[in-house]
C-alpha cells in the first residue's frame, strides 16, 4: 500500500507533457479541478474523461503505474460513497431496517467518486511529469504578483517543493521500518481496525524521528550554503513559454468551456 502512492514522484520520460512549462501544467491542473466541480451530468464527466485520457496518452506514463496511486485512496473513496449513499435525504429507492438509499444519494455518491478519482489522477499527472525544482519555479513565477503585497512567495514555493520532495523519501522510509518490524515479528495485517492502529505506533515513532533528523540536516545544509531566500537569486534555467504551451492553453480553455456547456445540458 505504501509503495502504491505516486503523488510527489517523478516519472522520467521525454514526452510532450514533460516538455511543457510547469506554469502551463499548474494552470491546466487548476482549471481541470474547476471543471470537475462545474459539470452537472454524466456527459460532462465523459468530456473530462476524454481530456484526461488524452493527456495520459501524451504523457507516455503507463496507465497501470498511474492507477497504482488510486489504491491509497480506496478507503477514503468507499467512505465518501457510503456516507453520501446512506445519509443523503430524499425519496428512498431501497430500504432495510434503519438504512435507506435515495436517488439523490446515488447521484451525489457517483459524482463524488468520479470527482475524487479524476482529481487524484489529474494531480498525479502534474507531479509525475514535473520535477520538484521546475514545480517550485513555476509556482513562484505564477504567484510573483503577490510579492507586491509582501507575501513571501519564494518561501511558500520552497516549502511546497520540499514537502513534495519528501513524500517519496518518507514513503520509502516507512516501507523500510515496516519490513524491519515485520522481521521482528510485528503483524500489521491481522486483527480489527483498533489492533491495526495500535500496531502502527512502532512505525510512527521512528518515522517522526527520521523526519525531524532529515529536516535538521536539510536546514544545516541550506545554512552552510548561505541560503537567504529568493531576493537577488537568479535561475540557471529561466522559464520560457514555447509554441506548445500556447497550444496547451488553448486545449485547457477549450476543455473548460466544453465541460461547462456540455456538463450543464439537460
Amino acid at each position: 500500500m505504501i509503495r502504491d502512492i505516486t503523488l510527489g514522484q517523478y516519472y522520467h520520460a521525454d514526452s510532450v507533457i514533460h516538455r511543457l512549462d510547469p506554469r502551463t501544467k499548474l494552470v491546466g491542473t487548476f482549471f481541470f479541478i474547476i471543471a470537475l466541480f462545474l459539470v452537472k451530468n454524466p456527459l460532462g464527466y465523459a468530456v473530462a474523461a476524454i481530456y484526461l485520457a488524452l493527456v495520459i496518452k501524451l504523457s507516455t506514463v503507463p496507465l497501470r503505474f498511474m492507477l497504482r496511486g488510486m489504491k491509497a485512496i480506496v478507503f477514503l473513496l468507499l467512505l465518501t460513497v457510503g456516507f453520501n449513499l446512506f445519509l443523503t435525504p430524499g425519496e428512498p429507492i431501497w430500504e432495510w431496517w434503519k438504512l435507506s438509499i435515495s436517488a439523490e444519494g446515488v447521484r451525489i455518491a457517483y459524482t463524488m467518486a468520479i470527482r475524487l478519482s479524476f482529481l487524484v489522477i489529474g494531480s498525479s499527472i502534474m507531479t509525475l511529469t514535473t520535477t520538484p525544482n521546475n514545480l517550485t519555479d513555476g509556482l513562484e513565477k505564477l504567484l510573483s504578483p503577490l510579492k507586491k503585497i509582501r507575501i513571501p512567495v519564494h518561501e511558500i514555493a520552497m516549502m511546497m517543493s520540499i514537502a513534495l520532495r519528501f513524500i517519496p523519501i518518507l514513503l520509502e522510509e516507512t516501507d523500510k521500518i515496516m519490513k524491519a518490524q515485520m522481521a521482528r515479528g510485528a503483524d500489521f495485517e491481522s486483527g480489527n481496525i483498533i489492533k491495526r492502529t495500535k500496531a502502527l505506533v512502532p512505525i510512527l515513532v521512528p518515522l517522526f524521528i527520521s523526519a525531524f533528523r532529515r529536516a535538521n540536516d536539510l536546514a544545516m545544509a541550506m545554512e552552510a550554503r548561505c541560503y537567504k531566500g529568493g531576493d537577488g537569486r537568479t535561475k540557471m534555467k529561466p522559464l520560457k513559454y514555447a509554441a506548445r504551451d500556447r497550444l496547451a492553453y488553448l486545449a485547457i480553455f477549450a476543455m473548460l468551456a466544453a465541460c461547462i456547456i456540455v456538463g450543464r445540458m439537460i
